[in-house]
């Protein structure tokens, strides 16, 4: 386990918005307990850039969650773009290939240094928490297990330069074997035990991720969607 992380800098908090007002205020009802939210495609196509300005003026670090996947010059402009936003973290799909995410990697070195600020950390999404061994299989067209794919994506980002990956809690110590304890781990489908799994399959407790060394978890419904959203946070960080 990284000691050197709060817990409140652990946990991302997914807003799972279709609005910027209904984002803030969950936000703003969270601000002392969580420190980083996660902005994904609806609710940063729907805001645009002036959310992840929003939460930074709130004090808030932000995980850029879009995904980036096209030809390298593409995603290499697009890594410049969001890097100028200030923004903590953001992701590419390691199915990019090597080159895509060198590119993206370099893209935002370039540009934080242009501005004087932080390189924002870079993160490779293996396989989705929502990809089934048949889905991978069957739909995607990828032959083999779930693991051996997410170690196979894992290695291509970290020689690409990238910081860490994408991948379920189930991954994680296949990961830190391969790829080492520095190389950072982001595990989405973190479900406490009272909490409902949802369209997640390869799900896990905070409790467990972070037993078996994850940087960092994603959590949305469980805190989003409770009755009390500031109790939920904390009862999760007691767990972890």
């Amino acid at each position: 386990m990284n000691m050197a992380l709060q817990p409140q800098e652990r946990i991302f908090v997914a807003l799972d918005y279709d609005n910027m007002d209904d984002a803030l205020r969950m936000a703003e009802r969270l601000g002392d307990t969580i420190r980083t939210m996660k902005v994904g495609l609806q609710l940063f196509f729907n805001s645009g850039p002036q959310i992840l300005h929003r939460l930074h003026d709130m004090g808030f670090q932000v995980f850029m969650d879009c995904k980036f996947h096209d030809i390298p010059n593409t995603v290499a402009g697009a890594s410049d773009s969001v890097t100028q936003h200030g923004v903590y973290m953001f992701n590419v799909h390691c199915a990019g290939g090597v080159e895509m995410m060198q590119r993206a990697k370099a893209a935002a070195v370039r540009r934080a240094e242009q501005m004087g600020i932080a390189v924002p950390k870079l993160i490779g999404v293996t396989q989705l928490t929502s990809t089934s061994q048949g889905m991978l299989n069957d739909e995607i067209g990828v032959p083999g297990d779930v693991q051996s794919s997410v170690l196979h994506y894992a290695t291509l980002a970290q020689q690409a330069g990238l910081d860490g990956v994408v991948a379920s809690g189930h991954e994680i110590a296949a990961i830190k074997s391969a790829c080492g304890d520095d190389f950072l781990t982001v595990i989405p489908g973190i479900r406490p035990t009272w909490a409902a799994s949802n369209d997640q399959k390869r799900i896990m407790t905070p409790k467990e991720a972070l037993q078996a060394g994850a940087h960092y978890l994603v959590i949305g419904r469980a805190i989003t969607h409770a009755d009390d959203p500031k109790a939920a946070a904390l009862r999760i960080l007691e767990e972890v």
